[in-house]
């Protein structure tokens, strides 16, 4: 999948069946709208292609009005909605900068410059609450005026239910907000995970005896919060489990290294002998976040942190020896 910031490439396909979206968490209904996109642009004969925001706008408009908490949480990193694209056959994906300029464009100037100069779109698919443009002035009856006068289709994907509940981005975000990591699995149509390089830290985790995979989760708010029992992929043959932190770090010193950022701190039950103290270290990999522990917590302490942890594990290896491997 190519991917590109911005629609003044030159490596952009001059023409393409595209869909509109934030995507956070690429969910079973985003899924299912990119199968119809694929379907729709093989019979055209134009490549597949997915235009993206980031920041999310409305992360944009909140910190705009100085109201962060108008910020939605955040399922996904952009490298783990860029990965889940591809793995759906996108073709090439736009990542716009949401930004004052954007923001500010007038619906007509929006289909005029970015879907028919900037992109060629020959058919355009969107979800059934789209609205686009300065104010969302833009909505579907425009858009579909707007192809039948310049010739592209228009069409639009309803709802997406699965036993009843309409799959969104919000339910996903509500599900892991509460912990319920099975219902947003069935949301997502796999295991929540995150994935990314892995960091060096404070390095503190070798002094409690809990050495740690660091992957920093680029936004500020998380959907997810709180001590998961994970598995770990990407080290060896076979996944390893572990048990991630995910959050801030309370009972942390506030300006140590990664003071302030959001982190997924995760220490494998059983090291690979193999891999050697260090060998985590550069590795992309993915963490799967099946079953929350518990909230973060303070502690009062290093002393009572590392019991702390010590109990985490015990608890994770509870729930890794109680669940049939296939339900992982």
């Amino acid at each position: 999948m190519k991917v590109f910031r911005g629609f003044h490439h030159p490596g952009i396909a001059p023409a393409c069946a595209l869909t509109i979206g934030n995507f956070d968490g690429v969910h079973r209904g985003h899924q299912a709208m990119l199968a119809l996109l694929r379907g729709e642009a093989r019979q055209r004969g134009v490549p597949s292609c997915v235009m993206t925001f980031e920041p999310h706008p409305r992360d944009y408009f909140a910190a705009l009005s100085h109201q962060p908490h108008l910020a939605p949480a955040r399922v996904g990193t952009l490298r783990d909605k860029l990965t889940e694209l591809e793995r759906c056959g996108v073709d090439q994906t736009i990542v716009l900068p949401f930004d004052a300029r954007l923001a500010a464009l007038s619906p007509q100037t929006f289909i005029d410059d970015v879907l028919i100069k900037g992109l060629g779109a020959r058919y355009v698919l969107v979800g059934d609450d789209f609205r686009f443009g300065a104010k969302r002035a833009g909505d579907y009856a425009m858009l579909d005026a707007a192809g039948v006068a310049l010739g592209f289709d228009v069409a639009r994907m309803m709802s997406y239910e699965v036993h009843g509940l309409r799959v969104s981005s919000s339910a996903v975000r509500d599900a892991l907000a509460t912990g319920r990591m099975a219902d947003a699995a069935r949301l997502l149509g796999h295991p929540y995970h995150i994935s990314g390089h892995v960091l060096h830290g404070a390095k503190l985790g070798r002094t409690l005896g809990f050495r740690t995979l660091n992957l920093r989760f680029a936004h500020w708010k998380p959907a997810a919060n709180g001590i998961f029992a994970v598995l770990v992929h990407g080290l060896s043959p076979e996944p390893l489990q572990g048990v991630a932190n995910l959050g801030i770090r309370p009972s942390l010193d506030p300006s140590d290294v990664n003071g302030g950022r959001v982190l997924l701190e995760t220490y494998c039950l059983d090291w690979p002998a193999s891999l050697g103290a260090d060998g985590g270290y550069g590795k992309i990999i993915r963490v799967e976040l099946l079953y929350k522990l518990h909230d973060e917590l303070k502690y009062d302490g290093l002393d009572a942190l590392q019991k702390g942890i010590a109990k985490d594990c015990d608890e994770a290896r509870a729930y890794f020896a109680s669940t049939p491997s296939h339900d992982h």
